[in-house]
């Protein structure tokens, strides 16, 4: 991995270290994380708290703990909504793996659930600078359909980044599909102090690392 992307690793890692905090779950607690990340590429959705009884003794101490390290998302209510990559909400980002269509939190997340399950998956979500569409068929960390795909970026602005809110609430807002490298530069001109672009394949690496740990 370039110097490039590991200091995106190291700065991502620091906005929402997700690794860490799941070592510093009890391990039923980081069972029950595993589980419900597995449960959208099984089930397509997310566990319900009555499936969560399944893998830990006290559901209520455990959403309490995941919720606190922005591991799982949940609603007002308190249900469960999501677990980086994947959200219940709809968002622009969705993915097609094992039978099911669910949606991933941004952009980076959306590329990272083939690395993380083996999977191929098709990733469909639109540029946002130009609303043009835009499908990734990925295996692996390998992209399937690169001519279809072309000069496909990714832009991530840092500063969407915000302590007082959750990460899927903030910077995943601000994690985008961009059509061409010509769309990012000029993306990327607006704002270059917060702002940064990867190609399509650094973004793969980038997702791959940050999220296949977490099935470790």
């Amino acid at each position: 991995m370039n110097n490039k992307l590991e200091n995106a690793l190291n700065h991502l890692n620091s906005i929402l270290p997700l690794k860490q905090s799941q070592e510093a779950c009890a391990p039923e607690v980081k069972e029950l994380h595993q589980q419900i990340l597995r449960s959208f590429v099984e089930k397509g959705r997310i566990l319900t708290k009555a499936e969560m009884t399944e893998w830990v003794s006290d559901v209520p101490q455990a959403i309490d703990v995941l919720s606190s390290y922005d591991m799982v998302t949940f609603s007002e209510s308190g249900e469960p909504l999501g677990a980086y990559p994947f959200t219940m909400l709809e968002r622009e980002h969705q993915v097609r793996v094992n039978g099911h269509q669910v949606h991933a939190m941004c952009a980076l997340d959306a590329l990272a659930v083939g690395p993380m399950f083996g999977e191929t998956t098709e990733v469909t979500s639109r540029c946002r600078v130009t609303g043009d569409p835009v499908k990734i068929q990925i295996s692996g960390e390998t992209i399937l359909n690169p001519a279809e795909v072309g000069d496909a970026h990714v832009g991530i602005a840092w500063e969407a980044a915000d302590a007082a809110s959750c990460c899927a609430d903030s910077l995943c807002l601000e994690m985008i599909f961009l059509r061409d490298a010509e769309t990012a530069q000029q993306w990327l001109a607006n704002d270059c102090a917060g702002r940064e672009i990867f190609t399509l394949e650094e973004s793969v690496q980038f997702a791959s690392r940050f999220f296949v740990p977490l099935l470790a």
